[in-house]
């Protein structure tokens, strides 16, 4: 006599709530992005008109390394006690505050009048940053109780982050058009405080106009999201008084040990690919052919010296739209090869491999070869660089989504936003954004003659930087690869304990 098997369990339904969850937490993914993009395609002329500083110098290259690097580690010491918070207070509350601080950070640095305050803005945009990415990566994965539904949740609204890079490109895109428009009001600080701030020097400057112009995100997320459920699970364990106390020594126990250190190691290598060369790339653009090529024209024209760094302003945003393309589609690639390919490895190597291949000749062939048009579309123009960043993005965008996918299982509920929190900002904020400074301190000593011009000056500061990024990609990516050896595989799929 045979007994009928028992029904599967009918798959949770997918609410409005969850829909408006998802909705809200993708705003949030792409302006965490927005906020930390916006630094490489500002930071040259913030030196030039902050400091003074001139491309290809030892001064601009240790300014911009510690633009990229302290705010990295304020981000990443802050982060992790952002963690321990979101396990100890809540996930929905410290997502709250974390959004406040930055949008009033990424606000008032669009006012900045000197290096040195810039820098401290862009430290607590950075912090409220880092605390963010971890609140939302707990939160998104304990509200969903069906692993399909969950891995797909994290997977693509993670890949709105991208969408948040391509917004950046197309807001600066938009600033050095209309900048210095005779309609635009200026950024001016009130007679009051210019007592104690300063003065801005330019005020219709487009890198300000960028800065100012990531506040518009946070707008529905300050009005919307404080008002979402907080984590189900997460509250239950709350109110049985079930919820353990989390603890950052717990992390590194004999069970979790191993997790720790290797994720921590990998996600610093995922950092170290996107800071230490992609991001690197508006100091490289200036030596592209079809730059060079368009600042001949603008000179020939008798255009003064703004226009020409507007031309490479223009095409580092352009160059950053088709890598952050890139990045997008393989956001979306992870989260469908996500719920296909379960094991956690497999799947990190399905982008790692290839691009530990793809990013060390890319930026290889940025110095060392002439960037070739390739065919016209419209007004505009398809080079190799276009199609050597497009992929360069793929590969390594990637992987940032694949730990929003990957961390929420390798820890227990009482640790999750600690656990991530270390890997994330611990190894991917401090460590692995270090390698932003790596670049930018070596390519700014590389040997260049002194006999040079200040156009080939900067040329030949543009050619150092594209070999030290090759070389810093090459590194990351291979100790990232052995790494991916030891990644231990998730023990299982609930999130509940």
């Amino acid at each position: 006599m045979t007994t009928a098997s028992a029904p599967a369990p009918a798959k949770p339904r997918f609410t409005s709530v969850k829909w408006l969850i998802c909705i809200i937490s993708s705003i949030g993914f792409a302006f965490d992005i927005y906020v930390l993009l916006v630094l490489p395609l500002i930071v040259r002329p913030a030196l030039q008109e902050l400091g003074n500083l001139a491309p290809g110098t030892p001064q601009f290259g240790d300014w911009a390394g510690r633009l990229f690097f302290i705010p990295a580690v304020c981000g990443g010491i802050f982060g992790l006690l952002g963690g321990w918070l979101t396990d100890r207070l809540g996930r929905r509350r410290i997502l709250t505050w974390s959004i406040l601080l930055y949008a009033f950070s990424t606000f008032a640095s669009g006012y900045a009048t000197s290096l040195w305050m810039l820098l401290v803005l862009r430290c607590l945009t950075f912090v409220g940053v880092c605390v963010e990415f971890v609140a939302a990566v707990a939160w998104v994965a304990e509200l969903f109780e069906d692993r399909n539904q969950r891995e797909r949740a994290l997977g693509y609204t993670q890949a709105f982050s991208s969408i948040g890079g391509l917004l950046v490109a197309g807001a600066n895109t938009l600033a050095i058009t209309y900048a210095d428009k005779s309609w635009m009001p200026g950024l001016v600080i009130p007679h009051s405080l210019a007592s104690i701030f300063g003065t801005v020097s330019d005020p219709h400057a487009p890198w300000r106009y960028t800065l100012l112009s990531g506040v518009i995100p946070a707008i529905p997320l300050i009005l919307i999201r404080p008002f979402l459920p907080e984590s189900p699970a997460w509250q239950a364990k709350r109110a049985a008084g079930t919820l353990r106390r989390p603890s950052i020594l717990e992390i590194f126990a004999p069970g979790l040990r191993k997790t720790t250190i290797v994720t921590t190691i990998m996600f610093a290598c995922s950092y170290g690919a996107a800071f230490g060369a992609i991001q690197q790339l508006p100091q490289i653009v200036p030596r592209f052919s079809d730059v060079k090529a368009a600042k001949s024209a603008a000179r020939v024209a008798g255009k003064p010296e703004p226009a020409l760094k507007a031309i490479e302003q223009a095409a580092a945003a352009d160059y950053a739209k088709v890598q952050e393309i890139g990045g997008l589609l393989g956001r979306f690639l992870l989260a469908v090869l996500a719920v296909r390919i379960l094991s956690r490895r497999s799947l990190m190597r399905v982008f790692q491999l290839p691009g530990l291949i793809v990013m060390p000749l890319v930026f290889w062939a940025f110095g060392a070869r002439d960037n070739t048009v390739l065919f016209d579309v419209g007004s505009a123009h398809i080079t190799w660089a276009h199609i050597g960043i497009f992929a360069c993005g793929l590969f390594t965008v990637a992987q940032f989504s694949f730990w929003g996918n990957y961390l929420p299982y390798a820890y227990p509920m009482h640790l999750r936003g600690t656990g991530e929190s270390f890997a994330a900002n611990i190894g991917g904020r401090l460590i692995g954004t270090f390698f932003a400074m790596v670049t930018t301190t070596i390519a700014s000593r590389l040997p260049i003659s002194p006999d040079l011009s200040k156009p080939q000056i900067a040329l030949a500061g543009a050619t150092n930087f594209a070999f030290t990024a090759a070389g810093v990609a090459l590194f990351v990516y291979v100790v990232g690869s052995i790494a991916c050896f030891w990644l231990p595989e998730p023990k299982g799929l609930d999130l509940s304990e």
